[in-house]
């Protein structure tokens, strides 16, 4: 079953988070120090990933013009007044509440290496093991950011299934039609380019920024649109 791999992924955020509201008198200090913790984690995680490119003038160039296409659509802003918009359907008591509950999850389980490769995983091979180990990791994620955030985090589990579906079901399509070589080189560079984006979240987390990831989203497209014209040119 191609989408197995990620139905577990939305149902391990909502199991995530029921496990949250149970566990939502935990100490402020702990949650500090865990979501601090995650924070770090997060940015090595980032890190890691942003040294995997080969070519990482592709990476500057899709972080360039998908920065610029962010800005201009806003996503950050439209992604806020969803979260916003959830909240009134919902009646979030604290204002703002579960948008940022919302944008916070959607933004750190969808962008990422682990959510491409596993769903190109998942629709090319049927291997659903990478989606799997992510499920785990975005689980015990939510069970603190719940904690923390609210309710509002259960919602990015809508996101997190659309995204990762979409990916694994187009998988299936193109497998034949992409040359390994392209295939290759895009898994490479997209995960340089999230893995900068997963590194500016763990800092956010931290405290020290406050970038709008959201509008850098674009950038994993124009990563595949910058090796495609390469691998052609």
């Amino acid at each position: 079953m191609v989408l197995l791999g990620t139905i577990v992924n939305g149902i391990c955020i909502m199991l995530g988070t029921l496990l949250g509201k149970v566990f939502h008198r935990i100490p402020e200090k702990m949650k500090m120090t865990v979501m601090s913790g995650i924070g770090l984690a997060v940015a090595l995680l980032g890190m890691q990933m942003g040294l995997k490119s080969e070519h990482f003038l592709i990476v500057i160039c899709s972080l360039v013009f998908g920065g610029i296409l962010g800005e201009l659509w806003d996503l950050d802003d439209r992604l806020n007044k969803l979260g916003y918009w959830l909240e009134r359907k919902v009646g979030g008591h604290e204002q703002g509440t579960i948008a940022k509950g919302f944008v916070a999850a959607t933004l750190l389980f969808v962008i990422g290496a682990m959510a491409i490769i596993g769903a190109l995983d998942s629709g090319l091979r049927g291997d659903h093991r990478i989606l799997y180990t992510k499920s785990i990791i975005d689980g015990f994620t939510s069970i603190i950011l719940t904690t923390t955030l609210g309710i509002g985090v259960m919602f990015s589990a809508v996101p997190v299934v659309l995204y990762e579906g979409t990916i694994a079901l187009l998988a299936t399509q193109i497998q034949t039609s992409v040359p390994k070589e392209l295939m290759d080189s895009f898994i490479s560079e997209s995960t340089a380019t999230g893995g900068i984006l997963i590194m500016a979240i763990g800092f956010n987390l931290l405290g020290i920024t406050s970038i709008r990831v959201a509008n850098l989203l674009p950038s994993i497209a124009i990563t595949a649109l910058i090796v495609t014209i390469l691998h052609f040119w």
